[in-house]
This record gives C-alpha cells, sequence and structure tokens, in this order.
C-alpha cells in the first residue's frame, strides 16, 4: 500500500511540477494567439443578461482553452507509465479496464464535446441560438448513455446502498432484489446514472462563474474522492485523479482573482465527466449515495437556483431572481468576488468533512 501512494504521489507532482512550470509560457502564447474569453450578453431564457455583463466586462479577452496543456500532460503521464512498466520500475500502467478506461473516455469525450464551444466563444461566431443548443443537448444524452451503459453492461454494476435509509426502497413497485443493505436494481441503475451524469455535468458548469470557484470546490472534491478509491485498493483510478489534481493544483494558482487565465467550457465539463464516472466507480454499493449528495450539496444549490430562474421566466415572465446562479447574486448584491469565493471554500471543505465521516462511519 506504502508502495502505491508513493507512485500516486509521484505522478501527482510530476504532474503539478510540469504544469506549474508551463503555464506562464502558455498563458503568453494565449495572449498571442487572441485566445481570450468573450463575455456572453444572452443569458439561459435568451433575453439580454445585462447585470452579468455589467460585472464580468473587465474579463473580456483573459485567455481561455488551458485544455491543450492538461491533455498534453495527461497524455504524458500514460505514456510514461507504458514505460515504466515496461522497464519493471510499477506494475500497472495507467490503462485498466476495470478502473480507468471509462474515466479517460469521459474525461477525453466530453472535452472533444465542448471544444467547438469554448473555439466559437473565443472567435464570437454564434449565430444561432437554437441549433448549438440542441447539438450540446444531444451532445450531454450520448455521453450520459454511453456512461450508464459502461457500468452496466461492461462492468456489471447495478448495485445501490442507500445507507442510511436502507429499506425505503421496499416502498418502490419495482423489479429490485435486497442483498442485506444494498439493492440490485437492475436496468434502473441506468436511469439513476443517466440522471446523475446530465446533473453533475451542468451543475459543475454553472458553478464555475467567479475566478476560483468551481476549481477549488473541484479540488476538494476530488481530494475525498482520492482517498476513497485508495482506500478501497483502486489504486490506477487513484492514479489519474492525482494527476488531475496536481494540474488542478498548479491551475488554480493563476486562476484565483485576478484570473490570468480561464479553463472554459471544454475542461469544466470534462473533469466533471470524470467525477461523475468516478462516483459510479467508486460503488453505490459502498453507501455512496447519501454521503455524495452531501459532498455535492453546494453545486446542486448552484444548479437550483440557475433551474429556478429559467422556470419562473418561461411560466410567470419575470425573474426570480436579479441574476442566477447564486454566486452571481450574491456579487450582485454587494459581496466582494473573493469574499464569495472564499466563503464557499470554506462551506465546501464543511461538507467534503461530513461526507467522509459519513462513508468512513460505514466502515467502522
Amino acid at each position: 500500500m506504502l508502495q502505491n501512494l508513493t507512485q500516486i504521489l509521484i505522478y501527482s507532482m510530476i504532474a503539478c511540477i510540469i504544469t506549474a512550470v508551463i503555464f506562464p509560457y502558455y498563458i503568453r502564447l494565449l495572449r498571442y494567439l487572441k485566445a481570450g474569453k468573450t463575455i456572453r450578453e444572452d443569458s439561459g431564457t435568451w433575453d439580454k443578461a445585462v447585470i452579468f455583463h455589467a460585472l464580468h466586462q473587465h474579463k473580456s479577452g483573459t485567455p481561455t482553452m488551458w485544455w491543450w496543456l492538461i491533455l498534453l500532460i495527461m497524455i504524458v503521464m500514460i505514456i510514461l507509465s507504458l514505460l515504466l512498466q515496461k522497464w519493471w520500475v510499477i506494475n500497472n500502467n495507467l490503462l485498466s479496464r476495470e478502473e480507468t478506461y471509462v474515466l479517460l473516455v469521459a474525461f477525453f469525450g466530453m472535452w472533444l464535446r465542448w471544444l467547438v464551444d469554448d473555439y466559437l466563444n473565443i472567435k464570437s461566431w454564434w449565430r444561432s441560438k437554437w441549433l448549438p443548443a440542441i447539438i450540446k443537448l444531444l451532445g450531454m444524452f450520448l455521453f450520459a448513455g454511453f456512461v450508464s451503459y459502461w457500468f452496466h453492461f461492461k462492468l456489471w454494476i447495478n448495485e445501490v446502498d442507500f445507507w442510511p435509509f436502507a429499506g425505503l426502497t421496499n416502498l418502490w413497485r419495482v423489479n429490485i432484489h435486497r442483498l442485506g443493505s444494498s439493492y440490485q436494481i437492475g436496468l434502473w441503475y441506468m436511469i439513476l446514472t443517466f440522471v446523475m451524469t446530465l446533473t453533475i455535468t451542468n451543475a459543475i458548469n454553472i458553478t464555475d462563474g467567479l475566478d476560483g470557484l468551481a476549481w477549488g470546490v473541484m479540488l476538494m472534491i476530488l481530494s475525498v474522492c482520492a482517498i476513497i478509491t485508495f482506500y478501497y485498493g483502486q489504486y490506477i483510478a487513484t492514479t489519474v485523479i492525482g494527476i488531475v489534481l496536481g494540474c488542478l493544483l498548479a491551475f488554480l494558482w493563476f486562476n484565483i482573482n485576478p484570473a490570468k487565465i480561464f479553463m472554459g467550457d471544454s475542461w469544466s465539463l470534462a473533469l466533471w465527466g470524470l467525477f461523475s464516472t468516478l462516483v459510479y466507480l467508486i460503488g453505490f454499493k459502498i453507501g455512496f449515495v447519501i454521503p455524495f449528495f452531501v459532498l455535492f450539496w453546494l453545486c446542486l444549490i448552484e444548479l437550483m437556483t440557475s433551474w429556478l430562474q429559467i422556470f419562473w421566466k418561461k411560466i410567470f415572465k419575470r425573474k426570480l431572481f436579479s441574476i442566477a446562479p447564486l454566486h452571481h447574486l450574491l456579487e450582485h448584491r454587494g459581496m466582494n468576488e473573493s469574499s464569495i469565493v472564499m466563503r464557499f471554500w470554506l462551506i465546501q471543505g464543511i461538507l467534503c468533512m461530513i461526507a467522509f465521516i459519513l462513508v468512513m462511519y460505514q466502515l467502522i
């Protein structure tokens, strides 16, 4: 176990150091290429986002599209692991059907899916409000469907543990089989993971609205997941998470207010595609359902405020909030951007501790 931990930490440190060293030069390159972010002028309800534009106009032109760098680092790490295995330095590389295939496919698949969005944002080439939305929705559905299919039919996972609410599912009128405190729910597992994947990937994209906000939250959440996967002996998956954490730590150094670079939609959704598959890999069968909702609570609040705003505007033809999601509402009401980010980080830190305690409590 100590040897595995050492290898994970080495991979993470190498990724962090490489990212930190290259980043300043990469930012200069993006500025030279004029790969800067365009502040959107339309809201989620297709009217003018006047308040948002006023609050964030000063960030227009900030370099984005950092995903080429992390893509390169991840590929380098995979190749390095293959070489180290060939040279008998390590026993396993980073390509494992049971642990990392679906993680890496989700990671790179969602990146490719949103690559065009970021490019169009930089070039300000949007011409239609409807066609891009349809393409986005279709891409999300295909990705969520693939993840659900892989876990159910390839890894044969369909077991869920609703600890500490074991027995609650006896009220369901579905074909389930109880195994102790766990339940085999068959094809309902695909429906559950499909809905949750869509929810997770949208929630973090909405949370990514202030300098350093989403990625500080992401850093803490992935750290908890890394500890859990390591505890359950999924060392290769933990190594992939460690590499991502190393890159994120270096990125956060340059993303803290005032941000010198932005993540971009392609990698925000790629990382949360990674997280959603990671949640299923950890396994709902170990009772991670309730701890997951605790861990993810802050992002869910962000998502709900945004959905409520859209719903209110569509049904009642007026806004429920002056602006949504929550972090923009607090910003509009006069709270300093850095103060919002620090408070959100503090809340997320507390949620991570509670979720971790809940997971560990079951194992005692």
